[in-house]
């Protein structure tokens, strides 16, 4: 009887428990010389940040000494963020004070580019700021798969596994906007991308050769357009994915979930006439039109939301001068 061909679920998706070795990961981290950089992007996140920088710098930098660098990037908070997260020992950045001849552009795809540029790591791992139930793994189970697997650069995360219960299996699945947008986006045009279980989830570890390579939209479609631009160019074999069993964060509205789609769907549309999906585009209007009542009445609002899109960290002067790319 022959063997069943194992597919990329069996081979690319991981488990946070199987790296519970953390001595054997920081071993195999030195033996390649890596450093790894953790990136928490912020905008008036003062609830939950201390506790995150307060865990991660105890357990992965001074227990366990697997991060190089624990930043925090921020968008311009107004509440006491960046303080607190000082005063816990991590470095803080304002946005718009990296890479100033470039200019700020309001957005956590701001964030996330400009780290490219300020961190050092061969690996910079993303990791949001309002997480509740913040763990260490949210960090070694992101970037164990790229310590032990050349071959793969980008790796997921995803939460909420399948559990069984007595009526049977609930199934695992992503947010709102994925399950509703993003995934039949993808059964439709990409289906060999629906295997990401939560492909816009916010914790991510990236080898720097990645993400300097790849644009970066500042607003809602910076997760979507990745992992395309990902696929187009290294393929289904560069993407891992580490189930990180349950994440506890502040939901969003309905509201908010809208324009997060509508933004989603401009940066789609314009990768899908990149690559040769969609001859040409038409005009898209990017008003983004929605009602909220008062009393008896219906209010219409109507908000610009315009993704806009970062070139490859690597076409930048300042960081090709500060990486070397040049020599």
């Amino acid at each position: 009887m022959s063997k069943k061909k194992k597919t990329w679920l069996d081979t690319n998706t991981f488990h946070h428990s199987e790296f519970w070795n953390l001595l054997h990961l920081i071993e195999e981290k030195e033996k390649q010389g890596l450093k790894i950089s953790l990136c928490i992007p912020t905008l008036n996140e003062e609830k939950t940040i201390g506790k995150e920088i307060i865990i991660f710098k105890s357990e992965l930098m001074n227990r366990y000494p697997l991060l190089d660098e624990i930043a925090v990037i921020d968008s311009g908070s107004t509440d006491k963020t960046l303080e607190i997260a000082a005063s816990f020992g991590a470095d803080t950045y304002l946005s718009a004070d990296i890479l100033p001849k470039q200019g700020f552009k309001p957005g956590k795809g701001e964030n996330l580019w400009k780290a490219i540029h300020q961190l050092n790591g061969d690996i910079i791992v993303y990791v949001d700021a309002d997480i509740k139930n913040i763990h260490p793994r949210f960090v070694y189970g992101l970037v164990a798969p790229l310590i032990y697997h050349k071959k793969i650069q980008y790796v997921k995360a995803f939460y909420d596994r399948p559990l069984a219960f007595s009526q049977g299996i609930r199934p695992s699945g992503g947010g709102r906007v994925t399950e509703i947008l993003i995934r039949p986006l993808f059964a439709m045009f990409y289906p060999e991308l629906t295997g990401i279980i939560q492909p816009l989830s916010g914790e991510y570890a990236v080898r720097r050769e990645v993400l300097q390579d790849i644009p970066f939209p500042i607003g809602y479609g910076v997760e979507t357009s990745h992992i395309l631009d990902v696929y187009h160019k290294w393929g289904m074999k560069a993407f891992g994915q580490t189930d990180l069993d349950q994440r506890v964060h502040r939901n969003q509205t309905t509201i908010s979930l809208g324009k997060m789609s509508f933004g989603i769907l401009q940066s789609f549309f314009n990768r899908m006439q990149k690559y040769g999906g969609i001859d040409k585009l038409p005009d898209m209007n990017q008003i983004y039109k929605h009602f909220q009542a008062q009393d008896q009445q219906y209010q219409l609002v109507e908000e610009e939301i315009k993704e806009e899109e970062r070139p490859p960290m690597s076409t930048i002067p300042e960081y090709r001068k500060k990486f070397g790319l040049d020599k």
